[in-house]
């Protein structure tokens, strides 16, 4: 778009992705405006749905599983008596029922779809069959079996019931479909549901008072000269680092000369407290993160996950 030659860009952003649009089209929005070599996102969001989408640039991608294992948050808003093809509004309606359920049974209904629960994936999903996209299938009006999957719902607090809408927060595991979890609440409570509005608030630890907006990139794109070098300091500057992801493991120091040999993939003859666990490796004169590394209980430092530093 502005360059022809990429850059080699590393770090997390915390994207607010937009309503309307998918989540590989926000990241492909988001990789042009840092004119960025390599970059990705963890976890799909609807084209319906908004909220944190993570954006991993080059060598923080080494390390985004991290965050695709994590819990997530959510802010739901269903509509009650409608049950539509898709468990959205981007649905057709299928059936329609009233709404004659009581409060104990909402509670009954939200208590069931506490905890470990199984799912059945949405034919209108991201997960692959045969290398294909299932919300592929379905819009062919094809259908194929998808295994029941295990996930964990920690929390569903029912924050406000008003007329045919009913509003949530949502806290589980990774893996979970809340337009699934809303259409069975919807069944269970005899009347069908679907969701209208589905926001993300949290991926593991991360806060959505953490969110960068792609208007707030475009407004900074708008205010800088393009040929101003300061236009990408000042973007780099909304990234969190590398290690971000693992932000959760105890950090470690080396010498430069340990740092040196353990670049190369070399074992440690490394002291501590900590046994059989994974650590963030800092290079001590200059605080760079440097990789993964594993302390066993022979007190050795293993390398284990290696950032490669020709990177800018």
């Amino acid at each position: 778009m502005f360059f022809n030659k990429k850059r080699n860009v590393h770090g997390l952003l915390l994207l607010d992705k937009p309503q309307g649009i998918s989540s590989n089209n926000a990241l492909q929005k988001v990789k042009t405006i840092f004119n960025a070599k390599k970059a990705g996102y963890i976890g799909t969001l609807d084209p319906l749905a908004t909220g944190m989408l993570p954006i991993c640039f080059g060598e923080c991608a080494k390390f985004s599983h991290y965050l695709k294992d994590s819990n997530k948050r959510y802010h739901v808003i269903a509509k009650l008596g409608e049950k539509t093809s898709t468990s959205d509004s981007d649905g057709i309606v299928i059936k329609k029922r009233p709404i004659l359920f009581t409060s104990y049974q909402l509670n009954l209904s939200i208590k069931e779809l506490t905890g470990l629960i199984e799912q059945v994936p949405s034919m209108y999903s991201a997960i692959k069959y045969n290398g294909i996209p299932l919300y592929k299938y379905a819009r062919q009006g094809l259908k194929v079996k998808r295994n029941i999957r295990k996930v964990i719902v920690y929390n569903i607090y029912a924050i406000n019931q008003e007329k045919n809408l009913i509003e949530f927060k949502i806290l589980c595991s990774k893996g979970t479909y809340v337009r699934t979890l809303i259409d069975d609440l919807g069944e269970k409570l005899g009347c069908g549901a679907h969701v209208v509005f589905l926001r993300r608030l949290q991926v593991a630890s991360y806060l959505y008072t953490q969110l960068v907006t792609i208007s707030n990139l475009y407004k900074l794109l708008n205010k800088n000269n393009i040929d101003n070098i300061n236009f990408f300091k000042n973007i780099d500057n909304l990234l969190m680092p590398v290690d971000s992801p693992v932000s959760f493991l105890p950090k470690v120091y080396l010498s430069f000369k340990q740092s040196y040999n353990f670049k190369l993939g070399q074992k440690i003859e490394f002291f501590s407290n900590i046994k059989n666990s994974l650590v963030r490796v800092i290079e001590e004169k200059n605080k760079i993160f440097i990789g993964l590394g594993k302390i066993n209980t022979e007190a050795l430092l293993i390398p284990y996950r290696l950032v490669s530093r020709f990177t800018n």
